[in-house]
């Protein structure tokens, strides 16, 4: 129950803002375009009770990556269908990427400012979970972006490569969307594709981003993981 509370504490509010944030990027993107269904309801907000997911929420504990209910985006309302589509899709990515560098530099001034703490002081009890929760953040963003940019629809990547086809391959691809979640847990539980493309793109950009901070996120992530 203690591993539970310490999980809870540790990924909830990172988990919740990076997948919040993801989605309410579409819907901004799409608005900007043209399209203002997720304005019309109410879903251009960072307060997580309009995009929840009970189920997506939870997976967070269970295999460290999450989602919430996704942003409606109706296409044939954008002024540019298959461009702007593009730029929809990739919203949510650049969010992650950019909330995972703001928690790596926050964090990499944390560790710095902190080291001085003893262990126990009120700043060290106050830094600690803080630190905590960054380098969280700096792993669950980094991993949703990276996540989310597989070629396959309806994931961000395949929503890319449509807008990026020809519109013949294009059609072709869509067809697949309804199918995408089936190959996506194929591709992702049944294949080496974690092992052999997330897991080393994600280190590079942990490594990248966080710095002489690499291993604390590593660390961390280990510790609440298991």
């Amino acid at each position: 129950m203690e591993s539970f509370f310490l999980k809870l504490s540790v990924m909830l509010v990172p988990g919740m803002l990076a997948i919040v944030c993801h989605e309410v990027s579409h819907g901004y993107v799409a608005w900007r375009f043209g399209d203002p269904t997720a304005r019309m309801m109410g879903r251009l907000t960072l307060n997580p009770l309009k995009h929840i997911d009970i189920f997506g929420t939870l997976m967070i504990f269970f295999i460290g990556i999450g989602w919430a209910k996704p942003v409606p985006v109706v296409s044939e309302n954008l002024r540019n269908p298959k461009r702007d589509m593009i730029w929809v899709a990739v919203a949510g990515p650049i969010t992650n990427i950019m909330l995972a560098t703001v928690s790596a530099f926050l964090l990499r001034g944390l560790v710095e400012f902190g080291n001085p703490a003893a262990s126990g002081s009120p700043l060290a009890m106050l830094i600690e979970p803080l630190v905590l929760m960054l380098a969280f953040s700096v792993y669950i963003n980094l991993l949703l972006a990276i996540f989310n940019m597989i070629p396959v629809p309806p994931l961000d990547g395949g929503r890319v490569l449509v807008g990026l086809l020809p519109y013949k391959q294009a059609a072709a691809l869509s067809r697949i969307e309804p199918y995408g979640m089936i190959l996506i847990i194929v591709l992702v539980f049944f294949t080496n594709l974690f092992s052999y493309v997330i897991s080393p793109l994600l280190k590079i950009g942990i490594q990248l981003l966080a710095g002489p901070q690499s291993d604390l996120v590593l660390g961390v992530t280990r510790l609440i993981m298991h």
